[in-house]
């Protein structure tokens, strides 16, 4: 069984040192066999039947979410995918905000460490986990709607990185 915590966003994470405190922030951990790259988790995370709904009704407002723009993030090929722009991308590491600049959407690999950090120890060889995270960020959350939103985002953030896990394990 897949186990998604929802630790402290690391503040060493792309995440936290481009979106403070005035943000709404959160972060989602899950932790996968073997070594899995930024690439592949861009590919599982935005591929996953939980995912799909999304990309239809992104597909439907004339937002490519295919597989082959899935596939250009994934490689480093584009800035864009959908309803988002690459603000900043470093190894392990992908920071997305909408084009209004109200949300962003952070992934990242860590095979450091026992809880993941992105920054700790390097792991100990035999352990041959990855842990994979999914954040956000959303400027102006208290609004009457969209704080209401938040146990379904968080909710919904779960299920996402549990789908990724589950098509990379």
């Amino acid at each position: 069984m897949i186990q998604v915590t929802a630790p402290q966003l690391p503040p060493e994470s792309l995440l936290a040192r481009r979106r403070g405190p005035e943000c709404y922030r959160d972060a989602f951990r899950a932790s996968v066999t073997g070594e899995v790259s930024l690439g592949e988790l861009i590919t599982a995370f935005f591929s996953s039947r939980t995912f799909l709904t999304e990309r239809m009704a992104l597909h439907l407002i004339g937002r490519g979410a295919g597989h082959a723009e899935i596939a250009a993030l994934a490689a480093g090929r584009t800035q864009r995918f959908a309803a988002w722009e690459v603000e900043a991308r470093e190894e392990e590491e992908l920071l997305m905000h909408d084009f209004l600049d109200k949300t962003c959407c952070w992934l990242a690999v860590s095979s450091r460490g026992e809880d993941g950090a992105l920054d700790g120890p390097l792991p100990v060889p035999e352990t041959g986990r990855t842990y994979i995270w999914f954040g956000t960020a959303v400027r102006e959350f208290e609004g009457p709607i969209v704080s209401r939103l938040r146990g379904a985002h968080r909710w919904y953030a779960r299920h996402l990185l549990e789908a990724a896990a589950r098509r990379l394990g």
